[in-house]
């Protein structure tokens, strides 16, 4: 049971879960008669066994890393002396588990993903050349953040971060139905500034860490004003995923009412950090605003197509 525990607290199994309401979004973007339809529940529970060994492989993958560069340790010695981030979510650090154990549960569990997706893509009617482009790339390249072509070491994590959380619904969506309405769109974009907003300011506090092993997050490579400009920037085209496509009239006006909490908890979580420079605190009022997101975005859908 503890080995159990180990591997579960290694491949950060919240954040799994947090990634796994990106079905449930896009479930209830689905018309209400084909959401149980034969075809559409298999391509989903094809997609669901597919994202999670993916994304058990891109969660373990990055501890190997940061085993083995030194990373993790330099950034989680003083986060364990809080409830932010404690030392128990690295089992390689207090030795619960090896690099080699993680290293090859880390390939097996890409391996697991592979197959599933595959069968998905093989199984969907719906074999739409774009859905299947965004899911071999969310399969390549989502385990190149720090494992790899390590991307996240090149200046390209948060890029990879956003296009990876957004795919996840926008590629079943799309195996599922072959379409991509601008709702879908919208509300995949919210899914992946949600997961950035929360990174950006994990990687602030890790700077030190980060830039000692050779990481070049956008925060290693600015100043600590440049960094503050780049999360207002983040923050600004959050908003403006949900302002645009209301302005424009792509997706309907009382959008904006149903996602109003999300837009106040982001502006919070931003100005706080103006304010007092805490970037654990910001990253955890992150989580809180993903979630609410992801709940405003449910409310939108089950109002807008019904249940």
């Amino acid at each position: 049971m503890k080995t159990f525990g180990s591997f579960a607290r290694l491949v950060k199994y919240q954040f799994v879960l947090d990634f796994f309401l990106a079905l449930i979004i896009m479930w209830t973007a689905l018309e209400p008669a084909s959401r149980f339809a034969g075809d559409t529940l298999l391509t989903l529970l094809f997609f669901g066994l597919g994202q999670a060994g993916v994304l058990f492989a891109v969660m373990t993958l990055d501890d190997v890393t940061g085993s083995k560069d030194g990373s993790d340790s330099a950034n989680y010695q003083d986060a364990s002396k809080t409830q932010s981030r404690p030392l128990k979510r690295k089992p390689l650090l207090t030795g619960e588990l090896t690099v080699r154990q993680a290293q090859l549960y880390g390939y097996l569990s890409l391996a697991f993903g592979a197959l599933w997706w595959t069968i998905t893509i093989v199984h969907t009617p719906n074999k739409s050349l774009w859905a299947i482009l965004i899911t071999v790339l969310l399969l390549t390249l989502s385990v190149q953040y720090s494992w790899g072509l390590k991307l996240s070491y090149r200046g390209l994590g948060e890029l990879l971060l956003l296009f990876s959380a957004s795919a996840f619904v926008l590629a079943p969506y799309g195996l599922a139905t072959g379409a991509l309405p601008a709702l879908v769109l919208t509300e995949g974009l919210l899914f992946g500034f949600g997961q950035l907003l929360i990174a950006g300011y994990s990687n602030t506090n890790d700077i030190s860490g980060d830039a000692a092993a050779g990481r070049r997050t956008i925060a290693v490579l600015t100043s600590a004003r440049g960094n503050k400009i780049f999360l207002g920037i983040l923050t600004a085209a959050n908003l403006l995923v949900i302002v645009v496509p209301v302005v424009t009239g792509w997706i309907p006006w009382w959008f904006v009412v149903t996602a109003a909490p999300l837009i106040v908890l982001r502006l919070r979580q931003y100005g706080s950090f103006i304010h007092n420079g805490h970037a654990l605190l910001a990253r955890s009022r992150g989580v809180v605003t993903f979630r609410t997101t992801v709940a405003c975005v449910l409310l939108f859908n089950v109002i807008h197509f019904g249940l």
